[in-house]
């Protein structure tokens, strides 16, 4: 799979393509619709699925130095009032203070990143590390391992600092409930 068949599979699913389109508007610095909504869309193009066939939500990361809570609500309340008019419930985060709070959720210590793609660096699988930013009234893709794994249907691990087998276990097996078409590596 190239990156021409990916965006094309991955905007297939018209919330994508809503997300992307308004994106700009909320004016974040490094912002990425990224991992869930984009790979299991390919995976629903590739399986006759219907594009929102197992999506659970669609994730924005964008980078802030301000790292407060406040800041981050803001955002949150600016795209809820945004996206809602669509029927999309966005999940922000602002990757500047993931290390501030993740620790604490998940148990696992998780350095401070110095863009919003380091933190695509870190999904649990190199098929999750996928992103599209809206740039210049076009579209950039991120895809660090490429699309193999994407085009495959393989989840192996990414042995990256924070890595959970735990998690990992949890979302492939959910995952394979709603593609069981899938390959599954243990961790």
């Amino acid at each position: 799979m190239d990156e021409a068949r990916f965006l094309s599979l991955a905007l297939s699913n018209e919330r994508n393509r809503a997300i992307l389109r308004h994106l700009p508007e909320l004016e974040l610095p490094d912002a990425w619709l990224v991992s869930g909504s984009l790979f299991q869309t390919v995976w629903n193009g590739m399986t006759g699925r219907p594009p929102e066939h197992g999506i659970k939500d669609y994730d924005v990361f964008y980078f802030d130095p301000d790292t407060s809570w406040e800041a981050e609500d803001r955002v949150i309340m600016r795209a809820r009032e945004l996206y809602a008019p669509l029927g999309i419930e966005v999940e922000l985060r602002n990757q500047a203070r993931v290390h501030v709070w993740y620790e604490k959720k998940f148990g696992t210590p998780y350095p401070p990143l110095r863009t919003s793609t380091e933190g695509i660096d870190r999904f649990l699988a190199p098929a999750c590390m996928v992103g599209i930013s809206p740039v210049g009234g076009g579209l950039e893709v991120y895809a660090p391992c490429g699309f193999d794994d994407v085009a495959s249907m393989t989840i192996r691990p990414n042995r990256m600092p924070n890595f959970s087998a735990r998690r990992y276990a949890e979302k492939a097996a959910r995952w394979k409930e709603s593609w069981p078409e899938l390959t599954v590596h243990e961790a």
